[in-house]
């Protein structure tokens, strides 16, 4: 069954929420934007989340108003990060709270993962065919939200922000509760040996059934499952595979809801992805 699930609401930005923790966390807010919905005009139409992408910041901001709006959050706690498909993870605090949400300038620094213990704080991030990555520790009070291109895969973002749970907040991984959100999928992400030489060591070093993760196509090429992969890192690292909510939405087939980077040529805008606890009992 599909982890994120549309909301139907008219005159309202689209989002797709993670159900499943929804129902269970009251309290806490999860999910991904799609494509309608928004103000910006063409080729970024409409629901454009990227200042990065040559978009009006204006139009931009707009949205992201918008949608903090539908979510019942104030735009105050929008936070986000300079994403440059890395490894580093950044602990947010409530200093950080509201940074980067009108402009790249003041974005809380450079990292494709952040996390906090604080609420109402509403970690960001930014994308179209990339990874979204959700963490949350309901024992601790912890969430986590990384960035996962084929680089950050390979890098071991989940892996890493799972280490940087434990240790800034003391969460252990078999307390974690983890989603991966729309993405490009196996079968329209197709790489060169580039890529392939990067994933498929990782692969060994994992002792992952290859033909699981790559798929061959022509000469030097194959289609990858990212979202498998970072799901298989996510449970090397001890989070439990029951604990792992995994989206079969691909944002390369479905590019009448979703922005694809791919599919569109490189012009096009970005959906956001978000987490954020509010006051409140979050425990099931």
């Amino acid at each position: 069954m599909e982890s994120f699930v549309q909301e139907r609401a008219a005159k309202k930005p689209s989002l797709f929420l993670l159900s499943p923790w929804a129902e269970r966390y009251r309290g806490l807010t999860a999910g991904f934007t799609g494509r309608h919905g928004g103000v910006s005009s063409s080729p970024w139409t409409s629901l454009n989340c990227g200042l990065h992408v040559g978009d009006a910041d204006e139009d931009v901001t707009h949205n992201r108003r918008m949608i903090a709006e539908a979510l019942g959050w104030p735009f105050e706690a929008w936070t986000c990060a300079e994403q440059v498909h890395g490894d580093r993870v950044l602990a947010v605090t409530l200093d950080d709270r509201g940074k980067g949400r009108e402009s790249r300038r003041t974005v809380v620094g450079d990292a494709d993962a952040m996390m906090t213990n604080e609420r109402n704080v509403l970690l960001t991030s930014f994308y179209a065919d990339c990874v979204p990555l959700y963490f949350y520790d309901p024992k601790n009070g912890v969430i986590a939200l990384a960035h996962a291109g084929w680089k950050g895969t390979v890098l071991e973002i989940a892996r890493k922000t799972t280490e940087a749970m434990a240790a800034g907040y003391g969460s252990e991984p078999a307390d974690i509760q983890a989603a991966i959100g729309p993405s490009i999928g196996l079968c329209c992400y197709e790489v060169n040996e580039v890529v392939l030489d990067r994933v498929i060591p990782l692969i060994g070093q994992m002792n992952l059934r290859q033909e699981e993760i790559v798929v061959p196509t022509v000469e030097r090429k194959a289609r990858i499952n990212l979202k498998e992969l970072n799901r298989q890192i996510m449970i090397k690292a001890g989070i439990l595979p029951s604990h792992i909510e995994c989206s079969e939405w691909c944002t390369g087939c479905a590019t009448d809801l979703f922005f694809s980077h791919r599919m569109e040529g490189g012009a096009t805008g970005r959906m956001v992805s978000w987490i954020g606890m509010s006051e409140g009992e979050l425990k099931a």
